[in-house]
């Protein structure tokens, strides 16, 4: 009876989550007239795939969609192997004051990012980096506090069985990290690239204080811009929303198994 009630209540959960969703993919395939009509219907008559084709005729929506590949891709990177490195460090290493940096690493996630954001703009400004897809990528080469907590607990759960057998075959502190510790952090590793993918792609405010040149700019802003252009076409703009959305569905899928495992191991060891 437990079991039973958790599955109707998951599934009831899910469902709610469902409808926004439900409802954007049905409104990405009406008609103007369709779209603004009251009350509302679910199901398109006929349906019209054409928006997804104006979208991509209308618009550079390609050039958005590298523009933000290449953010994400790069800010992944940087931030799994810097928070990583960071996070081993913290929890292997001996350093003095390493609960002390902790707390302050942790500490800055209480800080708004409008409070940031204009010591970040002064900074990328006297950097000649504004217009530049550099200030949407640098920052994740510098660790990010989730990041490093996440890794840390991960380095922590790992026996030192592992680590002094590879002391003793004569392997050096950044071999341990790279040859032992890392293969063993695979699902966390995976856990902060879906974080750091799904932050990064769908960032919006960042982008749009420091991107002017429409060349440069991410889907997401690229999105927003779409509805000054499609005034009485506001489903070309829901396409083109749901089209953004494809790719941290990929994302999340190809890593569902080790997001899971990541975000359950990361509580084990304080």
């Amino acid at each position: 009876m437990r079991k039973t009630v958790s599955y109707v209540l998951v599934t009831a959960g899910a469902l709610v989550m469902l409808v926004p969703f439900v409802a954007a993919l049905s409104n990405s395939l009406k008609s103007f007239a369709q779209y603004i009509q009251v009350p509302p219907t679910w199901i398109p008559d006929p349906i019209q795939w054409d928006n997804y084709v104006e979208v991509w005729r209308r618009t550079p929506f390609g050039l958005y969609l590298v523009n933000s590949l290449v953010i994400a891709i790069l800010a992944v990177i940087g931030n799994v192997l810097t928070s990583a490195m960071v996070g081993h460090a913290l929890a292997r290493m001996r350093l003095p004051g390493r609960q002390a940096l902790l707390t302050m690493a942790l500490g800055t996630m209480m800080l708004p990012t409008v409070i940031t954001i204009v010591p970040n703009f002064l900074l990328f400004r006297s950097l000649g980096w504004l217009d530049t897809l550099l200030p949407l990528i640098a920052p994740y080469w510098l660790a990010t506090p989730i990041g490093i907590f996440l890794m840390r607990q991960t380095f922590l759960g790992i026996p030192k069985d592992f680590e002094e057998a590879a002391g003793l075959d004569g392997a050096n502190p950044w071999q341990v990290f790279w040859r032992i510790h890392l293969p063993l952090a695979k699902p966390a590793l995976a856990t902060l690239a879906v974080f750091t993918f799904t932050t990064s792609w769908k960032a919006v405010l960042e982008p749009t204080i420091y991107l002017t040149s429409p060349e440069n700019y991410t889907l997401p802003v690229g999105v927003l811009s779409l509805k000054g252009q499609f005034v009485g076409n506001d489903q070309l703009v829901t396409a083109a929303a749901m089209m953004s959305l494809l790719p941290m569905l990929v994302v999340f899928i190809l890593a569902q198994r080790y997001f899971v495992r990541g975000t359950m191991s990361a509580g084990i060891k304080g």
